[in-house]
Order: structure tokens, then sequence, then C-alpha cells
């Protein structure tokens, strides 16, 4: 999977997902498994309770496994499932934002939120920069190797390049542009806690997590009038179908329109 560029994350959650798995079928060699005997595996997962997104990514591993490493031909997995709920990202206010990143004082972990609103980043994307990424002549980031191995430039904030100069000057990163005590690859569970921290100092009561500042970032856009296919484009969407889910999100129009109580009782 390194060699065929798959990200950390995808890597860590496939190796999850397959260890359930064998554990289901102990004492039953992977190569017999059969198919039958995995859509009852499926099945089962249903059953519990599994959302769909995590019953698609069992049955990525499993294909992974069985098509990739045992060479087993193509197959396709069918369960019946309940239709998939269609539910809106949950989104920050511009103020909201402000307030967040006013409460983090350390500049580390000010840059690192900095970065992943101000480029809609993924958490593994912003991660895995390098001081080397930050091109500061032609204003862009470039992101390695992003969701789908596809490469791509996203614009790079002229506040967030003053605080990353102080930043750099402070901690000199080496490998990594965000980097731990030991100088290895700074961890997901501590950029979420300096995130969850932040949230909770602001006061702030919605159900939100660290990728909520991706969203917030495609929102904000959408509502300052960029169009559609560039922010399609700066968050590597392959279509912009995902992307449209923002227009459900924005409340720049909806907040135009006049509740006929109001014409009603004026």
């Amino acid at each position: 999977m390194e060699i065929q560029r798959y990200s950390n994350s995808t890597i860590s959650t496939y190796k999850t997902l397959l260890t359930y798995f064998f554990r289901h079928f102990k004492g039953i060699s992977p190569d017999q498994i059969t198919k039958e005997e995995i859509l009852d595996y499926l099945a089962y997962l249903v059953e519990r309770g599994y959302s769909l997104s995590m019953q698609n990514q069992v049955i990525n591993a499993i294909k992974f496994f069985f098509e990739k490493i045992l060479e087993r031909p193509r197959e396709y997995y069918h369960v019946d499932r309940p239709r998939r709920e269609r539910r809106l990202p949950v989104v920050l206010s511009k103020e909201e934002v402000r307030e967040i990143l006013t409460q983090v004082k350390n500049i580390k972990h000010k840059c690192l939120l900095m970065l992943i609103y101000s480029g809609g980043l993924r958490i593994g994307e912003a991660l895995n920069l390098k001081p080397t990424d930050i091109d500061s002549k032609r204003m862009l980031i470039y992101i390695r190797t992003s969701k789908g191995n596809k490469d791509r430039y996203v614009t790079l904030s002229n506040h967030l390049l003053d605080i990353l100069r102080i930043y750099y000057k402070a901690y000199k990163p080496q490998n990594w542009l965000f980097e731990g005590p030991n100088g290895d690859q700074y961890s997901y569970r501590s950029s979420a806690n300096i995130f969850n921290r932040a949230v909770n100092k602001a006061g702030i009561r919605k159900q939100v997590s660290l990728h909520t500042l991706r969203h917030s970032f495609a929102t904000h856009l959408l509502e300052d009038g960029t169009d559609l296919r560039i922010i399609q484009v700066l968050l590597g969407h392959n279509s912009t179908k995902t992307t449209e889910i923002y227009t459900h999100v924005s409340c720049a129009q909806i907040q135009k329109i006049r509740s006929p109580l109001d014409n009603l009782l004026d």
C-alpha cells in the first residue's frame, strides 16, 4: 500500500478492519474464505448497525486483500442496506473560526489550525507537509499525494505566511512542517486535541471536529462568491457533485429571503 501511495490513515484503517475480519473467521485460512462467507460477514455488519461509510470501507479493505494480495479475480459484493442518509456537514461561522483561533496561544498549534482552515486541507494533508511545500514566491502550498493519490496546489494566505515565518524561526522543523518532540511526524490525535480544547474554550456547542474547518473553508468561499469549480479544485474533489453539498450548507441566499411571517405582521 505504501508503494501504491496509499495514505497513512487508509493503511491504518485497512489494517484495523482486516484484523476484525480475520478474527471473525478465526481458524480459517484467508485463502479458504469464500465469497458467500464474505457476504455473510457484511450482512452481519449491517445487523450490528455499522454505518454505510464504514461498510464501504470494510468492502474496500476486503477487496484490496483478496484482489491485490491473494490475486483473486475482481468481485462485486452486494448487500441490501438502508438508503444512505444525506446529512449536511456542520459548518462554523467566520466569527466562530476567529474565536477558535484566538483561543490558541501556542504558535505551532495556531499555525496548524490556520493552515487547515486557510487551505481547506484534510488533517492528513496538513501533517504530511514538508517545509519545502510552502512556496512563498508563488504564494502556494503544494499538497502531495492527497486522497486519490492526486497532487494539487492551494493558495497560501498572507496572514498564514507571516505566522509560519515566526513559527519556523522558533521551531526550525527539519523533515515535516509540523513535528513531534522527537522530530517525528505530528500526530492526528494531538492535532484533534488542540482543536477540541480551543472549541471548548470558545464556548462553541456545535458537534464539530477538526474536519469541520475544511467544511467551513469551502462554505465561506462559496458565500464570498467563489465559483464552485474553483472550490472543487482547491478541495481536490474529482467531481463538482461532491462539492455541491456546500450549496446546501451556505446560508448567503437563505438569509436574504424575507419570512412570510414578517410580511404578514409588518
